[in-house]
């Protein structure tokens, strides 16, 4: 949970700073759009540490993934062009879209079918916070030194806790009882491959479909907000702190529910409401602007976490951290 909270705020601040750091690096408006895509191809990194933790273990890459995007993250305050920020935030992905995938499977191999919606919700409620601690820095990034610089330093706080984290996350049980028979470093892609290839290519359909849709409209939200809609920077955080502690709820609420009825049937239903809700978007002004941007917050927290369930529940303990990476890879590609 605590590496989910920096891993969003890391990525929140790309998006709710875009703003200000395209003035920073003198980044073209034509450019922008480059730039995120860019930035977006280091998840081909998780998917190697995807892999490996599915070779030497869970709680071993998830430290390493919190080592990773924090020393990026802080090193990204330094960046004097254009390139050495992608650079930087680029490699940093790697370990950011890494992290989530290694503790989903975490969660999902700890908790018992019953609760695992359950704990992804709250997982993905933590990792909430961490992108509204982001866009409360949104509010004071003209008053303190460095702007937006000194909020990518303050990432590197995280490596405080890392000893912490070492003493007390403990190997997954289900990974555990596999140290007697692990196989070659090949054979859980090999198996993604030949075991379940139907339910496979599906779940990554649907996984690309969902981030090509959803990644560039919430991307492009605050600094639409602030550039078409003439919110102030002080009113995106307002907006992103009331209105998103109510669409945060969203994670738990599909958790629970999904737990329920389960995960595929409110999928669609949220999907619906979320395509909608864009749509709503970037075609409205005035009032509805607000209530649009929490119904989108609302519908998507709760399909990454039904993705997520369905992403780690459809493939065994072996390859399961494989196939979570692989799902971020494909996702990240259609964004």
């Amino acid at each position: 949970g605590a590496a989910e909270f920096v891993d969003h705020y890391d990525v929140g601040l790309l998006s709710i700073l875009l703003v200000q750091i395209q003035a920073g690096l003198g980044v073209a408006e034509d450019q922008i759009g480059v730039v995120s895509a860019a930035i977006r191809a280091g998840v081909l990194l998780s998917l190697a540490l995807g892999v490996l933790a599915d070779r030497i273990g869970r709680r071993r890459l998830l430290l390493i993934t919190v080592v990773g995007y924090t020393a990026t993250t802080f090193l990204t305050a330094f960046a004097r062009t254009p390139f050495e920020f992608v650079a930087l935030q680029c490699l940093g992905r790697g370990f950011l879209y890494a992290e989530p995938a290694i503790a989903i499977v975490v969660v999902t191999e700890e908790l018992a079918a019953k609760d695992r919606g359950f704990g992804l919700g709250l997982l993905g409620a933590l990792g909430a916070f961490g992108h509204g601690a982001a866009a409360v820095s949104l509010s004071f990034v003209d008053d303190i030194p460095f702007g937006w610089r000194a909020l990518y330093a303050l990432g590197a706080l995280p490596l405080v806790g890392l000893a912490w984290l070492r003493r007390s996350l403990p190997e997954t049980h289900r990974f555990a009882s596999l140290a007697t028979k692990r196989a070659p470093w090949w054979q859980p892609i090999l198996s993604l491959a030949t075991a379940y290839p139907g339910r496979l290519v599906a779940l990554l359909t649907v996984a690309f479909a969902i981030d090509f849709a959803s990644s560039a409209a919430v991307g492009f939200m605050a600094k639409t907000l602030q550039e078409v809609h003439g919110y102030a920077p002080s009113g995106v955080t307002r907006l992103y702190l009331i209105g998103g502690a109510l669409a945060v709820a969203g994670n738990q609420a599909a958790g629970v529910w999904s737990d329920r009825i389960g995960r595929r049937p409110l999928l669609t239903v949220l999907l619906a409401v979320m395509g909608a809700a864009y749509a709503g978007f970037y075609s409205t002004r005035g009032f509805w602007i607000a209530p649009l941007w929490v119904l989108q917050v609302f519908a998507l927290q709760g399909v990454t976490v039904l993705m997520r369930a369905l992403g780690s529940e459809l493939f065994p303990t072996s390859y399961r951290s494989t196939a979570s990476a692989l799902r971020m890879v494909v996702a990240t590609a259609g964004g």
